[in-house]
């Protein structure tokens, strides 16, 4: 899992190459517990 910093505050999860979440796409942060939720259900 890989944690990217963006110039504009961007907030994004990445596993394995994939994205996860993304606080640009959903213009929110993440829930509590929302990302590990994410990562235990991806396929």
């Amino acid at each position: 899992m890989t944690l990217r910093i963006g110039q504009r505050g961007d907030f994004e999860i990445v596993s394995d190459g994939e994205l996860i979440f993304s606080k640009q796409q959903l213009d929110r942060f993440p829930n509590a517990g929302e990302i590990v939720h994410l990562l235990r259900t991806r396929g």
